[in-house]
């Protein structure tokens, strides 16, 4: 089967992340729905469904299918029911699921914060690229992570070792999948944000912050999924202040 081009309208994406309103995810979903792009969105929320109904409303073909990320075989479950078969090439895995606490003084920590934040934003990522990768392979696709501007030279992560763990992790995942997988065709890259404006940043932190706006990360990842970015690979793009 021939890989359909990234301006192509049989061009299948997959990002995981997007089952709360007014997170990133939402925002990039939309972004490639515009481009006409067939989505399929996963998370564990139940309101992955709306989100799905929401772009539909508009016009994009567009799934969303509630999977665990953190669980291997439900996640395997969700990518044969988005591909449908074997045979089907997968243009583009946008692995947007995370989230942030702080977790204090590591000596005064809690184990379950560490584990958590592990779990929705390291092995979610790892999860979803090992059950895709051999569409993604198909496709000649690209993956795009999401790091963390902390975890960046010079980044600050007292009383967040567990959130910097994790991403630090992340993109350790990048680089892994962007050298193995260069000689099948596979990109891999990671965006670092500092804060994006969402809604439970927003409702946590006020309106008045510098934030990244959810369009500019949205432009980032298409332009990492694109055929204008065809060499690009290995690369952690910082975006903030």
């Amino acid at each position: 089967m021939t890989a359909p081009s990234p301006g192509s309208t049989d061009r299948l994406v997959v990002i995981t992340g997007v089952g709360r309103a007014g997170q990133a995810g939402e925002a990039i979903a939309a972004a490639f729905a515009r481009d006409g792009a067939e989505l399929v969105l996963l998370d564990r929320d139940a309101g992955v469904a709306d989100r799905a109904k929401e772009l539909a409303a508009g016009g994009a073909r567009v799934r969303g299918i509630v999977a665990d990320l953190t669980d291997p075989a439900d996640t395997i479950r969700a990518a044969r029911e988005t591909l449908g078969g074997d045979d089907r090439p997968l243009s583009a895995l946008v692995a947007a699921a995370g989230g942030f606490a702080m977790s204090g003084p590591v000596g005064e920590s809690d184990p379950a914060v560490w584990h958590r934040q592990i779990a929705i934003s390291l092995t979610t990522a790892y999860v979803a690229t090992r059950a895709f990768m051999s569409a993604l392979r198909k496709g000649k696709g690209s993956i795009v992570y999401f790091g963390a501007a902390a975890v960046l030279p010079g980044g600050q992560v007292a009383e967040k070792s567990a959130y910097a763990a994790a991403k630090a992790g992340v993109l350790a995942l990048m680089q892994a999948v962007s050298q193995e997988e260069r000689k099948n065709g596979v990109r891999a890259n990671a965006v670092a944000p500092t804060m994006i404006r969402t809604a439970m940043n927003v409702s946590d932190m006020g309106a008045d912050r510098n934030y990244v706006e959810r369009e500019s990360v949205a432009d980032v990842v298409r332009w990492l999924c694109s055929d204008a970015a065809r060499d690009v690979t290995g690369q952690t793009i910082r975006l903030g202040a």
